[in-house]
């Protein structure tokens, strides 16, 4: 019994090792693009989109604390050549800021008393719409978007997707922890969302620089799942976690809009990260039972996009696929040399595959310059763990510093 447990532990942990390359293989000889061509559609090169039925974008943009951080972002959002769309920031906790911006497409709000959730913060803003929002777009104030993003966005929603996550690289790679930060973002944009896309299923939700059918979204934020959270303060689920479970739930298909960029700032310390994976990895393993239902879901009525997505999700962080793996590759050589072998032969792919999908994805030259010094990144990440167990009190936001325009960012691409 032992050993079939042995046997049963490796096989789990092989798909996992092996399925970055052999997804990177199917989508070779299979992959395509989910995007019927639609009347209307002019070229991106043009100042504004002209057809008729428009989608109409509500912007939220929730910043904690720090205000002055999205300037530049809705600055890049005013420069959209997608003209219909209207601007809320949600300014929660933030002292008194004056941001010099003045528009007819912007909504300043102020929550009193403060709300300290992003999804409060959401609600806060749909609340006080403006005009009526067929979908809605959330940003967390540190990112910046392409001057195409929005007119990238409605090319997915013209073509009837439901909900569409846009692609977040880096506004800074400075520092060896901003470029190693990347390099994950990097890693999971092509295994985790342009992958499953191109190959039938869904994209994983990044938690900003997407947009979702607003009547759908509104859906997901009156779920008993955000209800709850909202007395969870801390220990809630992530809402982009709560979000693509509410949506794959109804068998619905999340895309992948790889041209909508949004830069995002990366971690810079090592205590940044400690900080940052805590919550992440807090947010897998509360997260891991909806991800196996979701494979349940996908075997029980056939669903390729169900299953192939619990499965993706329900994987293990990188750096405890690699460190699971070495551990039952020693315990393997005393149980069973054979699979022992066999689990050695899957980390080798695995660590094959981290560089392809890099070369894939088009990682810039710092993040390869960084590589070397990915046991940092590890070490900070399994500290982390241990800041799992209190929630509330290692749970700390992330400040955001980097005020650079959508332009300068442009010019170093």
């Amino acid at each position: 019994m032992f050993t079939l447990l042995y046997i049963a532990l490796a096989v789990l942990l092989i798909a996992q090792l092996a399925y970055p390359f052999l997804s990177a293989l199917a989508h070779q000889l299979l992959g395509r693009e989910h995007l019927p061509r639609t009347k209307g559609h002019s070229s991106l090169n043009t100042p504004t989109l002209q057809h008729p039925n428009h989608s109409n974008y509500a912007c939220i943009i929730t910043a904690y604390k720090n205000a002055t951080i999205a300037k530049p972002l809705v600055h890049s959002l005013l420069q959209q050549r997608y003209p219909h769309f209207h601007i809320y920031l949600v300014a929660d906790e933030c002292p008194e800021v004056a941001l010099g911006i003045t528009h007819e497409q912007l909504s300043f709000l102020k929550p009193d008393p403060p709300l300290r959730l992003k999804a409060k913060s959401i609600l806060y803003a749909i609340e006080r719409f403006q005009q009526p929002h067929n979908y809605i777009a959330i940003f967390d104030a540190d990112n910046l978007a392409h001057p195409d993003f929005l007119s990238e966005i409605d090319r997915y929603a013209q073509a009837g997707h439901v909900c569409i996550q846009g692609q977040r690289t880096a506004k800074n790679l400075d520092t060896t922890y901003a470029a190693l930060d990347s390099m994950g973002e990097h890693y999971k944009n092509y295994l985790e969302r342009y992958l499953p896309y191109r190959l039938g299923s869904s994209s994983v939700i990044s938690g900003s620089g997407m947009a979702t059918e607003a009547g759908l979204y509104k859906a997901y934020l009156a779920s008993p799942e955000i209800e709850q959270g909202k007395h969870q303060w801390k220990k809630m689920l992530q809402e982009d976690k709560i979000l693509q479970n509410f949506i794959l739930r109804k068998n619905l298909k999340i895309a992948y809009a790889r041209q909508a960029v949004v830069y995002d700032e990366k971690v810079e310390t090592g205590q940044a990260v400690e900080t940052q994976r805590s919550r992440w990895l807090f947010s897998y393993f509360q997260n891991l039972p909806n991800s196996l239902d979701l494979m349940r879901r996908g075997i029980l009525s056939l669903s390729w996009n169900q299953f192939y997505f619990g499965f993706i999700t329900a994987a293990l962080p990188m750096f405890l696929q690699v460190a699971v793996g070495g551990a039952l590759f020693l315990l393997g050589l005393l149980i069973n040399p054979v699979w022992a072998l066999v689990l050695l032969a899957a980390l080798f792919l695995f660590a094959l595959s981290v560089p392809l999908l890099l070369w894939l994805d088009g990682a810039p030259a710092p993040i390869w310059q960084a590589l070397v010094k990915v046991p940092l990144f590890v070490g900070r990440q399994f500290l982390g763990l241990f800041k799992m167990r209190n929630p509330n009190k290692n749970f700390k936001h992330t400040e955001h510093r980097k005020l650079v325009s959508v332009e300068d960012v442009m010019k170093k691409d």
